[in-house]
């Protein structure tokens, strides 16, 4: 028997159809009512196209209304939104395209350059999907928690990505376990800074048409233009990860953050113990939180209570979730597992990363940690081998792998080195051919062309040989050593 819920956009417009949904460019805003009738518009729009129940459509875009009232549309289409990272390059974008076979491209006019080379069956512009006349199709007024709504690509660690597939239910669970843990205030107004293409930054989209809260959409993280919203704009809650929450810190300055400002939701990895302490003797309300994309955001988080006594902890699950550790050691760390209605079913036309992730209902994040005597969750590492920076998630395999391409290349490594202002940044050791003349100017430009630029080696340095072990496997904690 199909779950089905009525369409969480349509229920509130039809509860609180002048409330207030959304805000941005500081100033222009839509009511539930408004956000409810520009995205059915669209979806008749879209619906001109070809675009029908099943359809994969990308969205390549920067934080803007017209990506909410897109993605909105879809719902209402019953269509899946494939949502591409605006930093990945050409060649990346176009292996996600392909990959989650999409039958239409849509872009803000940003990025139109971006995606001139793409090949793609369709490919439109926000404006030029403005202009199209609406063809009268029938609409979603349900939705079925089980059906497909996004895919998210999450890196891999064989160097090529993976699409994280979410359902309706992923979000609803993930919204509804929030509101849970946190609460829900009539007051509540979230700040959404973090990428929408980022399922931490789209989970507020979700949050906002469950809980009938408005948000408050900021195009980029620029401290100062945050730091003003919070001081000013009744914003009750933001999610932030390390880097920004430093950023915050410092633009703060002797000044403290109106009552309101109830949650500082932390995520993107296990933030510095120093950073924590200066944000609660500033009296900076942050929750720590763990989760990956394959468990629609958030799974563990801490709660109000316990915040204050238990500093450096990501918490316990959410009320719907579960998780345990899996084979621990003497000190008790182990591989994280985790399971809920949050979790997404698998990977999109990938059973081969199915079958490695899942054991049974149990979800293997491939992170370690250890709970301790009253069961809150303390992260260890994410991913032997992942490097996070600014909230970004690495794999050094990726990177590897488009520098194995360069000629006169005959190995390379890469690891992960700290950085005060991303926490943590790729670098590179490479074994050249004796004769060759390359130099770290030139593997640099070469990749620059190839790679997100977030992902590109921060510095390079050539070797003559890198540490293997017995089986020929790189030694990566070797590495570090040498750093």
């Amino acid at each position: 028997m199909k779950e089905v819920i009525p369409h969480w956009l349509s229920k509130q417009a039809d509860l609180k159809p002048n409330q207030l949904a959304l805000e941005y460019n500081g100033k222009e805003t839509l009511s539930f009512q408004e956000l409810a009738q520009a995205s059915q518009s669209m979806a008749r729009r879209l619906a001109n196209l070809g675009v029908e129940k099943g359809s994969h459509i990308a969205l390549l875009s920067q934080n803007n209304v017209n990506m909410i009232i897109a993605i909105h549309a879809l719902s209402y289409l019953g269509a899946v939104a494939v949502l591409l990272n605006t930093r990945l390059s050409a060649n990346e974008l176009q292996f996600q395209i392909n990959d989650a076979k999409v039958n239409l491209l849509v872009t803000s006019v940003f990025f139109s350059d971006k995606t001139e080379g793409i090949d793609v069956p369709q490919k439109k512009s926000f404006s030029e999907l403005q202009r199209l006349p609406e063809k009268e199709v029938p609409l979603q007024n349900e939705l079925v928690l089980n059906d497909p709504f996004t895919i998210i690509y999450t890196s891999g660690t064989t160097g090529f990505p993976k699409g994280v597939v979410h359902t309706y239910g992923n979000h609803w669970w993930s919204a509804i376990g929030s509101a849970l843990n946190l609460g829900i205030s009539p007051q509540d107004k979230w700040l959404t800074v973090l990428p929408l293409f980022h399922v931490s930054g789209l989970s507020t989209l979700f949050k906002s048409v469950i809980y009938g809260m408005p948000i408050y959409l900021m195009t980029s993280f620029e401290p100062e233009k945050v730091h003003e919203a919070l001081m000013k704009n009744h914003i009750t809650m933001i999610s932030v990860v390390t880097v920004m929450l430093q950023r915050l810190l410092e633009q703060m300055a002797t000044e403290r953050y109106p009552e309101q400002l109830r949650c500082v939701l932390l995520g993107g990895g296990p933030a510095p113990k120093p950073v924590l302490e200066q944000a609660r003797k500033k009296e900076v309300p942050v929750f720590q939180s763990y989760g990956l994309t394959e468990t629609s955001s958030q799974i563990v988080t801490l709660s109000p209570q316990d915040a204050p006594r238990k500093i450096g902890s990501a918490g316990k699950p959410l009320v719907p979730a579960q998780l345990k550790i899996h084979d621990p050691s003497t000190r008790g760390v182990g591989e994280i597992y985790v399971k809920g209605p949050m979790v997404t079913k698998g990977y999109f036309n990938n059973p081969t990363a199915d079958q490695k992730a899942f054991q049974t209902d149990w979800l293997k994040t491939g992170d370690l940690g250890y709970l301790d005597e009253e069961g809150f969750l303390y992260v260890v590492d994410r991913r032997n081998d992942l490097i996070i920076s600014g909230g970004e998630n690495i794999y050094p395999s990726e990177i590897e792998s488009v520098v194995s391409e360069l000629t006169g290349v005959q190995e390379v490594g890469v690891t992960n080195r700290s950085d005060d202002q991303w926490g943590e940044v790729p670098v590179a050791f490479i074994v050249k051919d004796t004769q060759n003349v390359l130099d770290e100017e030139m593997v640099q430009t070469y990749l620059k062309s190839r790679l997100a630029s977030y992902k590109v080696p921060k510095k390079i340095y050539f070797v003559e040989q890198l540490p293997r072990n017995a089986s020929n496997k790189l030694m990566r904690y070797k590495l570090k050593e040498w750093l």
